[in-house]
């Protein structure tokens, strides 16, 4: 049997959950943006409403929070513990109305309902995942769609990446005097295809400055490995949105059920 996502992955999250809002300029902002853009993605395809929507990577709840508020039936699910409590508080504050649960996304098992028209994983969640982890995760997200439902998820583009290989991304500064934030990332390759992420998050108090490091490891999912894992499923051909076209922040995949 393989195994569940790793104690690492886990604990980059755990940790970074009370702070993982602070990445954006304004977190409520983007949750709004993001919903409207996946929203018009999903309605060309399923031009039904409301739809049920299972987010198996859900954070501290970006998209779930965005669907729920546009009239979606929402399920959210996260490895982290720590995640889905900030989820649920999130939600609570708005009034949404979102069914968390605490599951590793490689098997979905505490999820006890099926028939979902749309399974989401966002965020380039999958690239924690081993290539058997992958198909493993592909499999479950299969076993809770409804036939004819989509699947959706985005990565870093890595099929760039690993031409360009960074040593960093950013730094984005965000605030005002006294209460800034400076956000950037450190990536040390550990690997060909695999490097490790250091986040930073610096915050400003008055005069005073603390940073927040946080550590996780991801390996280079191009987009040929994953439509294929997703076609060896049975998923019909999957398709491809890059930024310019589809105005997400990530490359994108849509893959229906049949």
């Amino acid at each position: 049997m393989l195994k569940p996502m790793t104690h690492e992955t886990l604990g980059f999250y755990e940790s970074l959950a009370d702070y993982y809002h602070l990445i954006f300029e304004d977190w409520d902002r983007s949750i709004h943006r993001q919903a409207k853009v996946l929203d018009l993605l999903i309605s060309r395809e399923l031009p039904g409403r409301p739809l049920n929507i299972l987010d198996c990577a859900c954070g501290i709840g970006t998209q779930a929070l965005g669907f729920a508020s546009l009239g979606h039936h929402v399920v959210a699910s996260d490895l982290s513990p720590t995640a889905i409590r900030r989820a649920e508080k999130e939600a609570q504050m708005r009034a949404l109305d979102i069914k968390f649960y605490v599951s590793d996304m490689t098997a979905l098992r505490e999820i006890p309902d099926t028939g979902f028209d749309v399974v989401a994983a966002l965020d380039n969640a999958l690239p924690h995942l081993t290539p058997g982890q992958l198909a493993q995760a592909i499999k479950a997200i299969a076993s809770k769609l409804n036939s004819g439902g989509l699947f959706l998820a985005s990565i870093r583009d890595y099929d760039l990446l690993l031409q360009q290989r960074p040593a960093m991304q950013g730094p984005a500064f965000f605030g005002s005097e006294g209460t800034r934030r400076i956000y950037h990332q450190v990536w040390d390759w550990i690997e060909a295809e695999k490097y490790k992420l250091h986040l930073y998050i610096t915050i400003q108090a008055d005069q005073q400055w603390k940073t927040h490091h946080f550590i996780a490891e991801y390996r280079c999912l191009k987009r040929s490995e994953l439509s294929d894992v997703l076609r060896l499923t049975g998923f019909q051909e999957p398709i491809w949105l890059m930024p310019t076209e589809s105005d997400y922040d990530q490359p994108l995949v849509l893959a229906r059920w049949p």
